[in-house]
C-alpha cells in the first residue's frame, strides 16, 4: 500500500474526518500501533481478577496467622511503580484507661504508570488541535476496610513531563452502614483540555489493612483510552 493508502485506511477506520493527518507522518507505523480505541495502560489487572467476574468473599483463617505486619497485597505489578505508605494506630477513639489487645493498621499502597502518548502512535497535531477525548476508568473492591480505601489522581502533562495541563482527583467516601462486597466504578473524560499534552500520569492508591492478617483492597482494569472524538 502507498503512504496515501495507509493515511487513508487510519482516516477510515478511526472516523478521523476533519482531524489534521500531516503527510508527513508514517501512517503505517501509526495503524499498526492502534493508539486510538485501545487501552494504552500495561498489565491493568495484576490480581488476576476481572469486573465481570463477582469477587470471591474474603476468607478469614480459623487461626490468625500472626507474625510480622505485612503491607503490600499479592499481585503481579510490572509495569507499575509501587509505593507503601504505613499509617500510624488511630487511638483517637479509645477512652482513656482502656486496655487495647490489639489496633488495625493501615497502609496505602500507591500504583502509578505514565502514559507517552507520542510512543503509543500519537501525533502532535492531532493531540493540539483535534484534541481527542481521554477516557479514564478503574474498578475497586468495596472492601470495606475503612471509610476512606481508594484514591485516584489522573494529569494529563506537558512534553516536560512535570507542566499539568488537566487533572482530575476522585477520593470516594465509603457507606458502611449496609454490607456490600462488589466492584465499584470510577471514571472521568477528558475534554477540551488544550494543547501541549504529551503524557498521562495514572495514579491510585488502595487501603490495606493489617491485624493478625492482611486484608487488602484490590482493583481491576485500569484504563486509559484515547478515543477519536474531538472534544467539545
Amino acid at each position: 500500500m502507498s503512504a496515501a493508502e495507509w493515511k487513508k485506511k487510519c482516516e477510515d477506520e478511526w472516523s478521523l474526518q476533519g482531524a489534521p493527518m500531516p503527510d508527513g507522518l508514517d501512517w503505517k507505523s501509526v495503524y499498526g500501533a492502534k493508539p486510538l480505541g485501545r487501552n494504552l495502560l500495561k498489565n491493568t489487572s495484576p490480581h488476576g481478577l476481572s469486573k465481570d467476574t463477582p469477587l470471591p468473599e474474603p476468607e478469614l483463617p480459623e487461626v490468625p496467622r500472626g507474625g510480622p505486619p505485612r503491607f503490600q497485597p499479592d499481585g503481579d505489578f510490572s509495569g507499575w511503580t509501587t509505593s507503601t505508605e504505613v499509617l500510624p494506630y488511630d487511638t483517637s477513639s479509645i477512652p482513656p484507661g482502656v486496655v487495647i489487645c490489639g489496633l488495625p493498621q493501615f497502609s496505602w499502597f500507591t500504583m502509578e504508570q505514565v502514559v507517552d502518548l507520542k510512543a503509543e502512535g500519537l501525533w502532535d497535531e492531532l493531540l493540539d488541535e483535534f484534541q481527542p477525548e481521554i477516557v479514564i476508568q478503574d474498578w475497586y473492591e468495596e472492601s470495606q476496610l475503612d471509610d476512606s480505601i481508594y484514591q485516584l489522581h489522573v494529569k494529563l502533562l506537558g512534553a516536560d513531563k512535570s507542566t499539568v495541563i488537566a487533572e482530575h482527583t476522585a477520593n470516594p467516601t465509603e457507606d458502611r452502614s449496609v454490607y456490600s462486597h462488589d466492584w465499584k466504578e470510577v471514571s472521568h473524560v477528558f475534554s477540551g483540555y488544550g494543547p501541549g499534552v504529551r503524557y498521562v500520569q495514572f495514579v491510585h492508591r488502595l487501603k490495606n489493612m493489617f491485624l493478625n492478617d492482611f486484608f487488602s483492597t484490590v482493583f481491576t482494569d485500569s484504563t486509559v483510552i484515547v478515543k477519536p472524538t474531538k472534544s467539545s
